[in-house]
């Protein structure tokens, strides 16, 4: 009985034993190894399956598993060595397309079981996207094929790209789409992207005019769009008409559509512009914060993985170091904001940051913690990494852990978040195919990366997994490792990246416990890889393997299939899930409304999900809404967090049309909820219910005028628009700020209370601004004043008279000038200048007692971005209030942000930019004079050189501007205490030799002077000049009277007058001298009040008379033209201040002589005019306003009732005086509301500067509004033939009663100039005239050449010795070969030596001539190339471009689209 016990116990035992041990042996993964030659060029699994290809770019040949990377084999139906690529269908999982580079492409229905050929009728192009693919489903075979057509050309090939398409997916010929496109897409490729556009419409980027070259001009592509395969066609004009040109670009991106234009406008430095849309039907520009400096360039901006929420662009802001600025946008991809500064990108534009899957709003970036080093100095980057869990709205350091995985504590204080952070390497540095962080398992993200203030070398990183989506952190693994997530993240599996290994390490348990497993042979981990969606047990981790375990006869590469399904032994029940929320505080963080949550395996579950290819359900419970659920609604604008209406709001035609007294309408509240957002109301707020509003604050009726007037209790001292914006400030004489956000329809005090100095337009950035308090506080604002931020200046504001706050191009690099020791006594109370790179977070000291600070960069003065320039005293001791000239005043230079100062002048008395010029008054205290010095680059300076008795030692001097190339300067020659006048100089191209313009021109006591160029028609000026100088001096009362030019101050004359006044009467004065005289610069009130507008080209308006000389203003009347002041015509009688809105199609005018309760307005620039009363008591009106293009139909009259010193705004809103929308059709011409006008019209020249150029502007009697519509750029036609009025004077010339320019009696001309520019043929001796640089005539009548004088060079040599030249190389070659020939041994009769020549290989060490003879064939080639590339620009029909064989070629306008660095593609 016992022995049976003992013998059943056996057994018993031995069972177990056997179970266990295949339990144990249960435990390992399974694996299968295959050898490759090469590493794969790609590496991808069909959609939610188990076949995996395996592309060998190196060989041209596709491998095929059908078990997750098991078992492989060659498709043998594409011939070896074939492909070149391989893509798959991304909305068909069966699908996909080996191409090769002929026009026998191949193609899988069967996930590559099997591949059917299919011809093309050209080969593949040279784009990254050669196939374009229909989202639907349904519609799997509509596809388009990007080729190249080549054809022979000379000794080479013309090439151009073109489309074609199918509709069967190939199982025909293909179409031909469209000829010189560079890509092309259709609008319904992506699921996000969301529309009720036609199925078939296709976007192409392509040129609008036959392409003459092998690429596309920039200025002729266009985005056009087709729903018929383009039988027919529509450009798209974007918002902007015909000015849609330079497309190098369109994506699809996340539920945006995106296309980037280059600028295609002068002075431009490749800058790119963004237009969205999310419909496909309206277009607008994306706008940024930094308008100016953040400006995109070419391959200096990525669109980065955006959500659907938003638009993700960063911005590389600086021109070297690779550091950016990561921008998002609103929900409909327009209104971009700043999200995080400095970010970490390479020279390829990738960009460190990557959205976490599956996980709204949270991402993961690397910002560069020395940027400025970076930059300045080209140090190493130290980066830092970043997480935001709002969608880029805050950014905070990633939290450490608080010990290693061996449990061993970190070596820093994790509470110490500067010091002690948790950074990781990310986009820039891949290791891994696929995401970097993150996978579809939920909320599991891994990294290699370092502890510390920032980041390490990857060598010297360890492995770090979050299970929370980046909230918390561990360290998993020692040293750097490649990872992956399976099962959903049951299994996370890791190897070794730092060196070769022989096992891989796992867990199932979410990265508590690990367990190594051995591979059987030494590899060097090249990727990790598994499905798409992280769903199975197995995973293929591709390989080198060592050489000791290379099996012989196989390939150095390794695909090793490690499947874990036996490591866990039973599949998760329903109590194995827990319900895992994707935020650490669910009740709080909500995003678009929504909380997510996902089940989720626990983690001590020892079990496996096995949903493979289900893909993880996210779960959203609607939150409560709040204020960031909500937008401001149409016509509403953002202010801090109000929505103000942009204007009147438009009702329906049943609303408001009883006209009873205290009329209401529901309106809209001003707040919408944001499209998308899914956040309860019921339990939240309702900012979008309509509310009650008086029919006051409804648009009135079509044809009527609104206003509304605000009285404010001191006067206006300052007041400026937000450029390009509906935003005005104003400050008071009471030291306070006032904001209207909509034209001042509505106004509102910023910051009562505050005491504010004065409020600064950043120069380069629209919509910057800065208020000034007296302290060394102060508000900024860079969204246009939507928001303002509190910041504080190193100091209070100086009180020096010098300009606060300086700027530059870089919107964040600013200067500010305070006050330092200026609080009690005084003893040492100086001006101390700072400055900043980041607007004002971070102060840096410059220099003490200084006069002036500023950058030496301008917009067009394209110097050092880091330096600086300063006026600062020489003796920096004392109060500076009480220095004097015996101080000197040094102008010192500091490039590296004045780190390395270059001291440039002793003595100065200031410096000025304008243009391209640095221009500097010097002071020689020896002589006791001024010099004037110039530069063009803010180092070296040339002194001006001035005509006898007008140096500026002797004279006081106003420089006025400098936009057409060249400086004009003022300088004053009647003494004191005689009234002042003086003569305008102007300059040579270098800005150092001057010229007497005219004589004799009316300045001020201040400075200023009646001198004024015209808007939008360069080189156009009036000034006015005194009449009588030598009576003037005796008796001190000017007489004035008006000149223009229309030639840059090459020749001026009197205003042609009219014959007929306003009301059809015959002037009196009937006499050859009597002309227009107008009221110039130095009477106006407001200097800003200028003739022209730049909304309408050649419509001036003046107040003036008909006469001798000019009357007083009390006495003068308003005048017009219409063609940039050739004529004029009288269009009301008395003076009136004027001002032009809706681009020329309204002039509203008001009486400037007294008091007044109406104005005047026109609708056909003053043909008839009505009048609108806007108040029943009288205002004294100073001044008109309107935003500074002259766009809106809205003004605001500044005036104050008489006696009292309040100011009052009445703002006039014509905006319903007719809802008509131009027409405008450029491709048909007078079959619209605009017509063609050109300066040279209706006047004896043909020509204005050089040249006929046409311009588009509203016909005077088209009653309709211009509006938003898009200018047409001014249409060149041809240049013109020189005439007289395309010359000045030459340096120490003057014009003689005759009008003939003749030398300066006791000076000399400057010597020839008798250098060759260019192509020149010759060169000519120096006249007394010189061509006006703004002009650009060609041939005709020269009065600038003298003498002519044969160029040096290929055309200074006769025939012969051309000939000499060419045929001496032959002959000196035909003589060294017969030398060759019988010295080699070939000639009958000569021996050849042994060891000199073996098999026709030259012996090492020999020096033969050979040499020599090698050269022959390609010095042929040079001459060959050279004669056709002569024969080719000759030939009109031979521009077409030249390439010598397959495969070079200029670069296509595609490969500029790489600046689109599209990182949602792959």
């Amino acid at each position: 009985m016992a022995s049976r016990r003992w013998t059943a116990a056996f057994l018993w035992a031995a069972l177990a034993f056997l179970l266990y041990v295949d339990y144990v042996k249960a435990q390992d993964p399974d694996i299968s190894i295959t050898y490759f030659d090469n590493l794969p060029g790609r590496l991808f699994f069909f959609e939610d399956t188990s076949n995996v290809v395996y592309f060998d770019n190196t060989d041209g040949d596709v491998y095929v598993s059908q078990d997750e990377g098991k078992r492989w084999s060659r498709a043998t139906d594409i011939p070896q060595g074939e492909a070149i690529t391989v893509i798959e269908h991304p909305s068909d999982s069966r699908r996909a397309f080996a191409l090769t580079a002929g026009t026998t492409h191949y193609h899988t229905e069967d996930r590559g079981k099997t591949w059917r050929s299919f011809d093309v009728p050209a080969g593949p192009s040279y784009t990254s996207r050669l196939l374009s693919f229909h989202s639907n489903p349904a519609k799997w075979g509509y596809i388009l094929y990007q080729a190249t057509i080549c054809s022979p050309l000379g000794w080479g090939e013309i090439c151009g790209d073109v489309t074609y398409y199918t509709t069967d997916g190939f199982s025909s010929p293909p179409k031909e789409l469209l000829k010189d496109s560079s890509s092309c897409q259709f609008a319904h490729s992506s699921k996000d992207f969301k529309h009720d556009a036609h199925e078939d419409l296709i976007y192409c980027v392509a040129s609008d005019a036959p392409s003459a070259t092998t690429s596309l001009s920039p200025s002729s592509s266009r985005l056009f769009s087709s729903s018929d395969f383009f039988q027919t066609s529509d450009v798209k004009g974007l918002g902007i008409g015909k000015n849609a040109k330079g497309v190098v670009a369109f994506a699809i991106v996340s539920k945006f559509a995106v296309v980037a234009l280059k600028d295609l406008t002068a002075k431009t430095e490749g800058d790119m512009q963004l237009y969205v849309t999310v419909d496909t039907k309206e277009w607008a520009k994306a706008q940024f914060p930094h308008a100016s400096q953040a400006r995109l360039r070419e391959n200096a901006y990525t669109i980065v993985e955006s959500t659907i929420h938003s638009l993700a662009v960063d911005v590389m802001l600086q021109d070297q170091g690779t550091v950016g600025t990561l921008f998002v946008s609103n929900s409909n991809g327009t209104f971009f904001v700043e999200s995080l500064k400095d970010t970490n990108r390479n020279a390829g534009g990738y960009v460190d940051y990557e959205n976490v899957y599956g996980i709204e709003g949270v991402g993961i970036a690397n910002v560069v913690t020395n940027a400025r080093e970076v930059e300045r100095k080209k140090m190493p980057k130290k980066l830092r990494s970043m997480i935001t869990l709002d969608d880029g709205s805050n950014w905070a350091p990633l939290r450490p852990p608080v010990q290693d995985n061996e449990g061993k504590r970190i070596s820093c204080d994790p509470s110490d978040v500067e010091a002690c952070s948790l950074h990781l390497h990310s986009v820039t540095n891949p290791h891994n195919l696929g995401r970097v962080f993150s996978s579809a398992a939920p909320g599991l993200i891994m990294g290699v990366g370092s502890i510390g203030r920032q980041l390490a070398p990857y060598e010297e990183c360890d492995t770090f997994l979050s299970t929370d989506a980046g909230l918390t952190w561990n360290m998993v693994r020692k040293n750097a490792h490649k990872y992956e997530f399976g099962d959903s993240g049951s299994v996370i599996l890791t190897v070794n990246d730092e060196e070769m290994t022989d096992s891989v390490s796992y867990s199932t348990d979410f990265g508590r416990t690990w367990k190594s497993f051995e591979l059987g042979l030494k590899v060097r981990g090249k990727a990790l890889t598994t499905v798409s969606d992280s769903t199975s047990q197995a995973f293929i981790l591709l390989a080198q393997v060592s050489r000791e375990d290379q099996p012989v006869g196989q390939g150095r590469y390794a695909v090793i299939f490690l499947d874990f399904k036996p490591t866990l032994p039973r599949k998760c029940g329903e109590n194995d899930f827990e319900q895992w929320y994707a935020r650490a505080r669910p009740d709080k963080e909500c995003l678009m409304g929504v909380r997510q949550w996902y089940r989720r395996r626990k983690p001590n579950a020892n079990c496996y999900v096995g949903d493979k290819f289900h893909d993880p359900v996210v779960h959203d419970d609607p939150c409560p809404c709040e204020d960031h659920d909500y937008e401001c609604d149409y016509n509403y604008i953002r202010n801090n967090e109000k929505c103000v209406p942009a204007g009147l709001e438009r009702v329906p035609s049943t609303m408001c049309a009883s006209g009873r007294t205290g009329e209401t309408y529901m309106g809209s509240s001003g707040f919408r909820l944001i499209a998308g957002n899914r956040c309860d109301q019921g339990r939240g707020i309702r900012k979008d219910e309509p509310v009650s509003k008086s029919c006051s604050q409804a648009q009135p009726a079509e044809g009527e005028i609104s206003y509304q007037i605000h009285t404010f209790d001191a006067g206006v001292v300052q007041h400026q628009f937000f450029k390009d914006s509906n935003t005005i400030l104003v400050r008071l004489a009471d030291n306070t700020i006032w904001q209207s956000s909509n034209e001042g329809y509505t106004w509102e005090q910023k910051f009562p209370g505050e005491r504010f100095l004065a409020f600064y337009m950043h120069t380069h950035t629209n919509r910057r601004a800065y208020l000034i308090t007296d302290s060394s506080k102060f508000y900024y604002t860079s969204d246009g004043g939507d928001y303002w931020h509190p910041q504080e200046a190193p100091s209070p504001p100086n009180s020096f008279n010098a300009a606060v706050l300086r700027f530059q191009p870089r919107s964040d690099s600013i200067i500010w000038i305070g006050n330092v020791g200026c609080e009690t006594d005084g003893e040492n109370c100086r001006a101390q200048a700072h400055y900043s790179t980041d607007n004002g977070r971070r102060w840096n000291f410059i220099e003490d007692y200084v006069v002036n600070c500023d950058w030496a960069r301008d917009d067009e003065l394209h110097v050092d971005w880091t330096q600086i320039l300063c006026e600062s005293y020489q003796n920096k001791q004392g109060s500076q209030r009480t220095f004097g000239r015996e101080n000197a005043l040094q102008l010192v230079s500091g490039r590296d942000y004045f780190e390395k100062k270059n001291k440039l002048f002793d003595h100065v008395v200031g410096f000025t930019k304008f243009s391209e010029f640095l221009i500097v008054a010097e002071y020689l205290p020896t002589k006791n004079a001024l010099d004037l010095q110039v530069s063009l680059d803010g180092q070296t300076f040339a002194t001006g050189k001035f005509p006898p008795g007008m140096h500026p030692d002797t004279h006081a001097y106003t420089v006025l501007e400098s936009s057409t190339k060249a400086v004009f300067l003022h300088m004053t020659m009647s003494e004191w205490p005689n009234p002042y006048w003086g003569n305008i100089l102007k300059s040579n191209s270098n800005g150092t030799y001057y010229g007497i313009s005219i004589e004799n021109v009316n300045r001020n006591d201040v400075g200023y002077v009646d001198f004024e160029k015209f808007v939008g028609l360069e080189g156009i000026a009036m000034v006015n000049v005194v009449a009588n100088p030598a009576e003037a001096t005796l008796t001190g009362r000017k007489v004035l009277q008006t000149r223009i030019t229309h030639n840059d101050g090459g020749t001026w004359k009197p205003l042609t007058p009219p014959k007929l006044d306003s009301q059809g009467r015959a002037y009196p004065c009937s006499k050859l001298s009597c002309a227009l005289q107008v009221h110039g610069y130095t009477e106006r009130i407001d200097a800003r009040a200028t003739y022209s507008s730049p909304g309408v080209v050649g419509v001036v308006m003046a107040v003036g008379n008909v006469g001798e000389v000019l009357a007083p203003y009390t006495e003068s009347d308003t005048f017009l033209s219409r063609d940039g002041g050739f004529t004029w015509e009288e269009v009301h009688k008395d003076a009136h201040l004027w001002e032009f809105g809706d681009s020329g199609s309204l002039i509203v005018i008001v009486n400037d002589e007294e008091p007044t309760d109406h104005v005047l307005f026109t609708t056909d620039e003053g043909l008839t005019w009505r009048e609108y009363k806007f108040s029943n008591e009288k205002l004294r009106i100073k001044s008109i306003i309107t935003v500074p293009e002259d766009t809106s139909r809205k003004f605001m009259l500044l005036g104050h009732a008489p006696q009292s010193s309040a100011s009052t705004i009445v703002q006039l809103d014509f905006t319903s005086l007719t809802h008509r929308q131009c027409v405008l059709n450029v491709e048909n011409p007078g079959h619209d509301d605009f017509e063609i006008w050109s300066p040279s019209e209706e006047r004896q020249e043909v020509c204005l500067f050089g040249r006929q150029t046409l311009y588009h502007r509203r016909k005077r009697d088209a009653n309709c509004v211009v509006g938003k519509l898009s200018k047409v750029e001014e249409k060149f036609i041809k240049n013109c033939a020189c005439a007289r009025e395309d010359f000045e004077c030459e340096f120490n010339h003057l014009k003689n009663a005759a009008g003939d320019c003749v030398l300066v009696p006791g000076t000399s001309p400057l010597p020839s100039d008798d250098s060759c520019r260019g192509d020149d043929d010759y060169w000519y001796e120096r006249t007394a005239y010189r061509k006006v640089r703004y002009s650009s005539c060609e041939g005709g009548d020269r009065p600038d050449r003298g003498t002519q004088h044969l160029c040096p060079g290929i055309k200074g040599h006769n025939t012969f010795t051309w000939l000499m030249i060419i045929l001496f190389p032959f002959a000196i070659t035909a003589l060294v070969a017969r030398w060759w020939y019988k010295k080699s041994g070939l000639a009958r009769g000569t021996i050849r030596l042994p060891g000199e020549y073996v098999g026709g290989y030259r012996s090492a060490g020999k020096s033969g001539v050979l040499d020599t003879l090698a050269s022959v064939p390609w010095f042929l080639m040079g001459l060959a190339g050279i004669a056709y590339e002569y024969v080719a620009s000759s030939m009109a029909s031979a521009t077409m471009g030249y390439r010598s064989r397959r495969g070079y070629r200029d670069v296509p306008i595609d490969e500029d689209a790489q600046i689109l660095r599209f990182e949602d593609e792959e």
